[in-house]
């Protein structure tokens, strides 16, 4: 586990995006013609610069810098997904209406393109704050939110901005439609030291037991991870649906995490009076780990937000996870 000096990183900004047909870029990230979530008009930017063609945030450089995390629309009009299996590291968290949405975070490689992107919570701030200074690619926020996310320790590069890195597809409808260059933003991945998670990898540990299929369960979602021996993998579903990005592979990673975690309601509501739930990542509690088809159980601990968290064994070793993509599901304790 490791602490990281954090200092503030303005976001950036950038001039409207001229677009080929009427508001295609700035078809919002709801049923409206907002890019938030809560149907209202974008707020003015709280970013201190301009953007005029691919950027990095002032500490990337040639395989080092921060990571690239981006939130991704998880409701069945989103899918398939694109982007999500290169993806190291993949949060599932509850919003409005107990349904999902996810946070990948790339740092090992930068994918073509990523989406559907939507818009950032109040939690991903404090989820993010393990990282160095991360580039976090969002559609928007309710307005409210905006100066927080313009103070949090992050470079926040939102689609509100008029970022030439996102761009309409024809192949979703709006509001589900928003997609993102990454190396638009990054020019290279910054490399697997930037992923200060505070998770280890290496031989499993002794004990588990024997697991071929796990279901975790959110008010109106559900994730399930499928053990295949021949793989050496847990395949993805949600909602009952297997999870094939638009590249045709199936989503698989290494090891799955199901982290019980306290959520409860924040100040910050949509635009049908829905309250936004808030997961908390900072603090101590149990988790199951899957990998190589077993099941272990574990404890977690991330004392502040500036530490990866700690996830150990019942007899206090560290829970070493398997070579590969991690996913994180945030349950409710």
């Amino acid at each position: 586990m490791r602490q990281m000096a954090r200092t503030r990183c303005g976001a950036m900004t950038a001039a409207l995006l001229t677009v080929a047909a009427a508001g295609s870029l700035m078809t919002g990230c709801s049923s409206g013609s907002s890019a938030t979530d809560d149907g209202r008009a974008p707020a003015p930017s709280f970013s201190q610069g301009q953007v005029t063609g691919p950027a990095q945030s002032p500490s990337s450089t040639a395989g080092a810098g921060p990571v690239l995390a981006v939130k991704i629309d998880n409701v069945s009009a989103a899918r398939p997904q694109t982007g999500l299996d290169a993806a190291d590291v993949v949060y599932a968290e509850q919003v409005e209406g107990g349904l999902s949405r996810l946070m990948a975070i790339y740092a090992s490689k930068l994918p073509t393109a990523v989406g559907p992107v939507r818009s950032a919570r109040e939690s991903d701030l404090e989820l993010l704050r393990q990282f160095d200074k991360p580039t976090l690619a969002f559609s928007g926020a309710q307005h409210k939110l905006l100066p927080v996310i313009a103070k949090a320790p992050l470079h926040a590069v939102s689609a509100d901005q008029g970022s030439s890195a996102y761009y309409r597809s024809a192949s979703k409808v709006a509001p589900h439609n928003l997609f993102l260059h990454p190396k638009q933003l990054m020019r290279s991945a910054p490399g697997a030291a930037a992923l200060t998670t505070g998770f280890h990898f290496g031989a499993a540990p002794a004990g588990g037991s024997p697991e071929t299929s796990r279901t975790v369960r959110f008010p109106a979602a559900r994730f399930t991870f499928a053990w295949s021996a021949s793989k050496h993998r847990w395949l993805v579903s949600m909602d009952g649906t297997p999870t094939v990005p638009t590249d045709g592979k199936r989503v698989a990673p290494a090891t799955v995490v199901v982290q019980y975690v306290q959520v409860h309601n924040s100040k910050y509501h949509d635009v049908l009076g829905n309250n936004t739930p808030y997961t908390e990542t900072v603090g101590s509690g149990t988790a199951k780990v899957l990998r190589d088809g077993k099941v272990f159980d574990v404890d977690w601990k991330r004392p502040t937000a500036g530490d990866g968290t700690e996830f150990t064994t019942t007899d206090g070793e560290p829970m070493n996870f398997a070579k590969g993509q991690v996913w994180v599901v945030f349950a409710k304790a």
